[in-house]
């Protein structure tokens, strides 16, 4: 134990110093891999044509994908129960949708930051908050492998059964809850009062909701828990939530895919596999504020050889900014709604 005490305290400063650098060394891998792609397939990609019904797909792929963001909200909440405390469904969504455009930020926390400051402002205690928006992207994450695993037509069954039951055992309390307290240590730390970024940056107290987006009262405050917030029971009811949330996101993606180049049936499990994939990089890498170049770099180099390259990109491109439309058509409504309830 003395010598793996020695070890961490010798290799603490070189990850300090190395931590900076990394985010910018992601980033920078893979928009090089990104241009290097299109250089090479620019011509490809020049002659994409859309037509109507094309259009009208990629329609649809924003609705799919806006929907999918109001089901996040609403799951969000029902991690809140899960942890003991009471939210409301519209409340949760206003709160989501109002604080999800803030990943795009530098630091890639302020979406994380404004849901604590929205749970504490309805009386839920920091810890509590803190713990939720832990819990949240560790059950996307395990949800995302899940379908991955499930709809990879290409894995040997058994080697699907064992990452199901990876992922099932990564979400038990008895797992989860040390995972849970170590990272709600580091999240709650961002409290209020302490400094914000300067320059043009927005500030992180504008993303927390001020009131629920619905006229019923605000959740009664909770009494202080005598304990840190855990789990008390196996998150079955959110994990399914994010599971449909996942499938949702990936029917967005191919929805842009078919708005450039017919599906087969037998090329949607594919499909679903390599974006969930994608999706959940894009999710747990640093330095990529909304996963933005870890996604496309990612799926570009699954889906490589099961596409042709010009639509291949031009489909990734396109879910970008369907994704990007999606989120801020969701904070739109969400404040425009709220401030509609408090003018009534």
């Amino acid at each position: 134990m003395q010598l793996l005490a020695q070890l961490k305290g010798a290799i603490a400063p070189i990850v300090s110093r190395i931590k900076p650098y990394l985010r910018w060394l992601i980033l920078g891998g893979t928009l090089f891999f990104l241009i290097h792609t299109l250089r090479q397939h620019w011509q490809d990609v020049a002659a994409i044509r859309i037509d109507g019904t094309g259009w009208g797909l990629l329609a649809i792929a924003l609705l799919i994908t806006l929907l999918a963001h109001v089901w996040a909200g609403w799951v969000w909440g029902w991690i809140l129960e899960e942890l003991g405390y009471d939210a409301l469904g519209t409340w949760s969504v206003s709160a989501y949708l109002k604080t999800n455009i803030a990943k795009y930020l530098p630091g890639n926390v302020w979406h994380f930051y404004g849901r604590v400051m929205a749970a504490t402002s309805v009386g839920v205690p920091l810890d509590g908050a803190a713990v939720s928006v832990v819990m949240e992207p560790l059950l996307m994450a395990i949800a995302a492998l899940i379908v991955a695993f499930i709809s990879n037509q290409r894995l040997n069954i058994w080697l699907q059964l064992i990452g199901l039951f990876i992922g099932l055992t990564l979400i038990h309390p008895s797992v989860m809850n040390p995972i849970l307290k170590k990272l709600a240590a580091a999240k709650s730390k961002l409290k209020p009062g302490k400094s914000e970024p300067s320059g043009n940056t927005p500030s992180p107290s504008s993303l927390s909701p001020s009131s629920p987006l619905t006229s019923s009262p605000s959740p009664s405050p909770p009494p202080p828990p005598t304990e840190p917030a855990t789990l008390k029971k196996y998150p079955l009811l959110p994990l399914i939530g994010e599971l449909l949330f996942l499938v949702m996101r990936g029917a967005g993606f191919i929805g842009a895919v078919m708005a450039l180049h017919p599906v087969e049936w037998g090329n949607v499990l594919p499909l679903l596999s390599a974006f969930s994939l994608a999706w959940m990089l894009g999710l747990v890498v640093p330095g990529a504020p909304g996963g933005i170049g870890v996604f496309e770099a990612t799926a570009l180099a699954l889906l490589d050889g099961s596409l042709p390259s010009g639509i291949l990109l031009g489909a990734v491109a396109f879910y970008r900014l369907v994704s990007t439309l999606a989120e801020a058509l969701g904070a739109g409504l969400a404040w425009g709604a709220d401030k509609a309830l408090r003018q009534t």
